[in-house]
């Protein structure tokens, strides 16, 4: 399919899960805002690289996603900027783990703010231009962890269940306007992140990163594979594809079985 022509948002994009499903809109010629915190000059070679390698126009805003006005204007800039935007994914998130007796106040605040409430702001920054044009694509990158629970989560496991019902009352409100809202709910996926973590279970452990990273999966999935940024891109493409126009309101899995037990 081609997205040529279109301008897609994607939050927390510039590395890991964010990058992989902008560069899966990169290829299928969509142009790109790029959101997310890093050092400057990376993200600066990181936006011409794109650029240079699909063809397309790339912005970056360093919105900071716990702050609604951050967002606010960061619709506004990029409807003066780049005309509008007909894809926004919401997929900046942030994670602490903790008993719920234990868990702190700030870090249940910052949760909250980042992996729900950003995702409220968003699409109310951007569904008014979609209605306007009689098209748009959200995809709400939720988890595995918005459908079941894990202990000590307590502050995403509640976000991510509230993102999915974000998801259907955005579904349902815009059912016949032209704009589907679906969420995306991954399993365990090999990002820079998920790699540190099996290194330091290795060494904790003192076994191969291979054994760490079996024992891993075995934890939560029936299929002893990780899904990559890459594949969660391909998945966000089709949920922009006419073949997708219907699919609304829908929780998506990409989890090697996880929820299926």
């Amino acid at each position: 399919m081609s997205l040529k022509g279109k301008v897609a948002l994607v939050t927390g994009s510039t590395s890991g899960i964010g990058l992989g499903i902008a560069k899966g809109f990169a290829a299928e010629g969509a142009d790109l805002i790029l959101n997310g915190f890093g050092d400057a000059a990376a993200i600066e070679a990181l936006r011409a690289e794109l650029a240079k390698e699909f063809g397309i126009r790339v912005g970056y805003s360093g919105a900071d996603m716990s702050k609604p006005a951050e967002i606010a204007a960061m619709g506004a800039e990029a409807e003066k900027t780049m005309g509008g935007i007909d894809i926004l994914v919401n997929n900046a998130g942030i994670q602490f783990v903790a008993p719920i007796e234990d868990f702190p106040e700030e870090k249940w605040h910052a949760i909250i703010a980042v992996n729900l409430s950003a995702v409220f702001f968003g699409m109310k920054a951007v569904i008014p231009g979609m209605k306007k044009k009689g098209w748009g694509r959200i995809i709400n990158v939720a988890s595995a962890h918005g459908l079941v629970a894990s202990g000590q989560k307590a502050a995403y496991v509640a976000a991510k269940h509230g993102v999915l019902g974000l998801t259907k009352v955005a579904a349902i409100e815009l059912a016949n306007a032209g704009v589907t809202v679906n969420a995306i709910c991954p399993g365990w996926v090999k990002t820079p992140l998920v790699e540190k973590q099996l290194e330091a279970r290795a060494k904790q452990d003192g076994i191969t990163v291979e054994a760490a990273a079996g024992e891993f999966l075995a934890e939560k999935q029936p299929m002893a594979q990780f899904s990559t940024p890459e594949a969660i891109g391909g998945l966000a493409v089709f949920l922009c594809s006419d073949a997708a126009k219907t699919i609304t309101g829908a929780p998506v899995s990409i989890d090697g079985g996880w929820v299926a037990q």
